[in-house]
């Protein structure tokens, strides 16, 4: 409701994101988190399973490291193949939104000639601070990915790298990006999914199985692959595209993975995470990692499930489905054709 009325007072983009305004939104937006967060009785519509000002603090850690930079290797990757799919579309857009792009890991791909303004938004503002230089004239704000702070058509173009699997609400999220769109506008994204950290994951629980009689979760939950399109459907976009890449980085052991997710920013941040891990649980744990997962040169590897995602707000003069029973040909005449004999072939 916040929210809204800003967005009354304000509905060009330019002045809602000045600096003072959007430190409101961030406000706002800490102050909604905390009144949805375990035991409230007035919770958002949809689950709550992480503490996004904790997600917050991690970012700001991450980015207050001296070495912050040997620690993007993963995001560099996935944004520079976001910047791929945003060039295979073949068109000039006006004014683009990177939602949470922190230092900015697709813009530094793109050209002015093909996004011409940029809005770059993210909850931490250390890492706002640390973005890379592109050509593209760009905007930083200040704002959580939950409560976009724009009037309804006002993008282009959306863009969003390695920061949806952090949302509690994904279905509403994507609604208002779908909602900030203009029509024929598309929105292409990526973010971690399926069984991203399996290794880890397994390796946890089965030392803390066996050391403490039981397990909790010290790894996130992800959005299945068979879900999302679902999702992106039920937002209202049409003309839908997803697929899964996966990624596979070797480490020296379990020590060395949960220290770059913890540099990357990509430690858990669920509610109900336990926030200690005795030091038994963790030997054991390394001990299970290499046995079950390692390598002959003794390394292991840190499996990363990339979810990428295309999908268009509808448009008039976009391409319709054939109404059903238009067809001439049925499939079960394709038994019928002969095969060509080699005078047709010549």
């Amino acid at each position: 409701m916040i929210l809204r009325v800003l967005q009354r007072l304000n509905p060009d983009p330019a002045a809602v994101c000045g600096s003072s305004w959007c430190r409101i939104l961030s406000t706002c937006s800490r102050v909604l988190q905390q009144r949805t967060g375990p035991g409230s009785g007035s919770g958002r519509v949809g689950m709550n399973v992480f503490n996004r000002e904790m997600k917050r603090r991690q970012k700001d850690w991450s980015s207050s490291l001296t070495d912050w930079g040997q620690y993007d290797y993963l995001r560099e990757e996935v944004g520079s193949h976001v910047a791929d799919r945003v060039y295979d579309v073949a068109r000039t857009f006006p004014l683009a939104l990177d939602i949470s792009g922190g230092r900015s890991y697709i813009a530094e791909h793109l050209s002015k000639d093909i996004v011409e303004r940029l809005f770059l938004t993210d909850i931490s503002e250390k890492s706002l601070k640390q973005r890379r230089q592109s050509e593209i004239p760009t905007k930083c704000i200040l704002a959580d990915e939950e409560f976009l702070p724009f009037k309804e058509n006002t993008f282009d173009l959306v863009v969003s790298s390695m920061s949806l699997h952090w949302i509690n609400d994904l279905p509403g999220a994507l609604r208002q990006i779908h909602q900030v769109l203009k029509p024929d506008g598309v929105f292409i994204g990526a973010m971690a999914g399926g069984e991203t950290l399996y290794e880890l994951r397994c390796s946890l629980q089965l030392a803390e199985t066996e050391r403490e009689g039981g397990f909790s979760p010290h790894v996130s939950p992800y959005t299945a692959v068979t879900d999302l399109g679902n999702l992106l459907g039920q937002a209202g976009f049409s003309m839908l595209t997803v697929d899964i890449d996966e990624v596979q980085v070797h480490y020296p052991g379990i020590m060395e993975v949960m220290r770059d997710l913890q540099g990357m920013g990509e430690s858990n941040c669920a509610w109900n995470r336990r926030s200690m891990l005795h030091r038994d649980t963790i030997l054991a744990a390394a001990a299970i990692y290499k046995e079950m997962y390692g390598a002959e040169d003794g390394s292991v590897p840190a499996t990363f499930d990339i979810l990428y995602m295309i999908g268009w707000k509808p448009h008039e003069s976009q391409a319709k489905p054939a109404k059903r029973g238009s067809a001439t040909v049925s499939f079960g005449d394709l038994s019928k054709i002969s095969q060509p004999t080699n005078t047709d072939k010549t």
